[in-house]
């Protein structure tokens, strides 16, 4: 992918950091606001953005968001309705009507996360439209999650993007016949000194460009790789890639759900922690919240924040939307924030622990992986 010079980047941990700054920048917006999201909950957070949208959209600005069909499909149409009342523009990515019977149409989300602002900021990460709480599997610790926030000629990638999927998705919506509204004037001179590459996955021109920005990197790896996927069933090729990386000395390590909110995708996913562990792969399991961040760092220098799981429904089915960083401060920041949530909250999983499993766990997880394997097969989500 395009690697563009000139940017400014910072990492933004959890909605208690996300948050503050997209309301910041939704209030000072005077233009034009562009929202992508799987969910947009109507909890005490979602409805603290919904007011600024809002509040931006009665003072003449531009205000577009577009929202899953089924990630927000629990989401009360009232909520939607009051902010199409106070001139915001909503559109539902492909949306459920009737009983909802998965197909291999219906399968293929929009799971971006992405909110662009007057064309000098935007933000990219994993985090919905979401509380911290809500639906977390813990009321002691916050969801585990990233974003950031970024500035400079990336947007122009970004607005382009983000400009062409509400196109499409309108073109099949009742509003086809409404105006996109122009993509604004867009802040593109060089701010800062940091390269990006802003790396989607739809199903046309870029099925693959997100596991392959991973595979490049893991392949060039000499010193480290530390991963963070909360669903994590990576194909034949990434796998071999990991395990290729750990063969040759490279210390990889990655960071997976404990408290799971799908528990057949982990049991699928532990089908794979023998191969890995006897590789010399070291998985560590999240325990104190729900594990949401989709992020990873190699060898110092190489990061990336974005929504994509590396497992077959984000590698293979779903639009995503990842920002690569080619940036040792950055990837230090980024790294030392991982380390610091595996040093408190993450269980090193024994290697002779894990050998010892009984029979019937053992079964659970195969038969687990062999159900994941078939669904994908069905829905067209199978990997490289």
């Amino acid at each position: 992918m395009k690697v563009i010079q000139g940017n400014r980047i910072s990492l933004l941990k959890n909605g208690a950091e996300l948050f503050p700054a997209l309301v910041r920048a939704i209030d000072a917006a005077t233009d034009d606001i562009r929202i992508e999201t799987y969910i947009f909950e109507d909890d005490a957070t979602g409805r603290r953005i919904a007011d600024a949208l809002a509040r931006a959209a009665v003072r003449g600005v531009a205000v577009r968001v577009l929202v899953d069909g089924f990630g927000s499909l629990k989401t009360p149409e009232a909520f939607f309705s009051a902010l199409q009342h106070a001139g915001v523009k909503v559109l539902f990515y492909r949306p459920v009507r009737g009983k909802w019977i998965p197909t291999r149409h219906r399968m293929r989300r929009m799971h971006r996360k992405i909110a662009l602002i007057d064309g000098r900021v935007g933000f990219v990460g994993g985090l919905n439209l979401i509380d911290d709480f809500t639906e977390n599997l813990s009321d002691t610790h916050p969801r585990l999650d990233y974003a950031v926030q970024v500035e400079g000629p990336i947007l122009v990638q970004m607005y382009g993007s983000v400009f062409h999927l509400w196109h499409t998705t309108k073109w099949f919506s009742p509003q086809r016949l409404e105006p996109n509204g122009a993509i604004p004037m867009i802040a593109a001179a060089p701010i800062g000194n940091v390269a990006l590459s802003f790396v989607v996955r739809d199903n046309i021109r870029h099925r693959r460009n997100i596991e392959r920005e991973y595979r490049t990197a893991i392949g060039k790896a000499t010193n480290s790789v530390l991963i963070v996927s909360p669903y994590f069933l990576p194909g034949g090729r990434l796998r071999r890639t990991l395990i290729d990386a750990a063969a040759r000395g490279v210390a990889v390590q990655v960071l997976l759900q404990g408290i799971a909110d799908h528990p057949l995708m982990q049991m699928a996913t532990r089908a794979l922690y023998g191969q890995l562990l006897d590789a010399g792969v070291v998985i560590y399991e999240y325990n104190s919240a729900m594990l949401h961040g989709k992020v990873a760092v190699v060898d110092g220098r190489w990061a990336t924040v974005g929504s994509s799981n590396l497992d077959p429904f984000s590698l293979v089915l779903n639009r995503e939307a990842n920002i690569v960083v080619h940036d040792a401060a950055f990837a230090a920041v980024l790294q030392a924030s991982v380390r610091h949530e595996i040093s408190t909250h993450g269980d090193r999983l024994d290697v002779s622990a894990w050998r010892r499993r009984s029979l019937m766990q053992k079964v659970r997880s195969w038969l687990a992986l062999g159900l994941v394997r078939v669904a994908s097969v069905i829905f067209g989500a199978v990997g490289e």
